[in-house]
């Protein structure tokens, strides 16, 4: 079980590295052709067609990309250790843990405590590809950690902190500990227009609209690609 937990994070780990290249058009024809080749599985995915109508991605890409998942991964799911694992493997001088459970909730848009290849599609191509509004609507329900439409002080101050913790010591060699709360008090300030204590959608993507810094702050997996 250990040997295909850890077959399995290498192999997501080379999917990823494989996206990243995929995406920023680093990866010829030739070089798909050759990973198509490489990574082949004697069946197709079902609903291809549905996934290339709901995403931003060729259906090239997405067979390339289901392929390399499937080959290293055959389970076709990761759960929530294998992901903190592989999303560790970006941060090695901070604590990503807490910002990959986080994460990894966004993604698993059934909430059964696994991402299939459709979540992490999905979620990548609005991350990736998608509008100013996609994203920003995808990094809203990130922030709402219980699903309740708002986004409180404390859940934005879990993020925020999680995201400190997984830049570490080397980003932010001086960090107090109140530092977090301050960036949330700032946010809150500019985002909780009628100030009832919480945010909605409209109100994070506006205040998102009118402060490029902020949105840039706040859309931090971006960076990550």
């Amino acid at each position: 079980m250990a040997g295909c937990t850890r077959r399995c994070q290498q192999g997501i780990l080379k999917f990823l590295q494989c996206l990243h290249r995929l995406v920023s058009g680093t990866l010829s024809k030739d070089k798909v052709d050759d990973e198509l080749e490489m990574t082949m599985v004697c069946h197709r995915p079902e609903g291809l067609e549905q996934l290339e109508a709901q995403t931003n991605f060729t259906k090239r890409e997405l067979q390339v990309l289901y392929r390399g998942f499937k080959n290293e991964c055959p389970s076709g799911v990761v759960n929530e250790e294998t992901f903190k694992h592989i999303y560790a493997q970006f941060f090695p001088h901070g604590d990503a843990s807490n910002y990959a459970h986080y994460l990894f909730n966004a993604f698993d848009s059934a909430h059964n405590g696994s991402i299939k290849f459709e979540d992490f599609v999905m979620g990548l191509s609005i991350l990736l590809r998608g509008s100013v509004r996609e994203k920003l609507q995808w990094t809203f329900n990130l922030y709402d950690i219980n699903r309740d439409g708002y986004i409180n002080k404390e859940e934005m101050t879990e993020i925020v902190r999680a995201i400190y913790d997984m830049m570490g010591k080397y980003t932010y060699p001086a960090l107090k500990g109140d530092v977090p709360k301050q960036h949330v008090d700032a946010f809150f300030q500019k985002m909780d227009k009628n100030k009832d204590g919480v945010v909605t959608l409209e109100e994070f993507i506006l205040a998102c609209q009118e402060d490029e810094n902020m949105m840039r702050s706040l859309q931090l997996f971006e960076n990550v690609l």
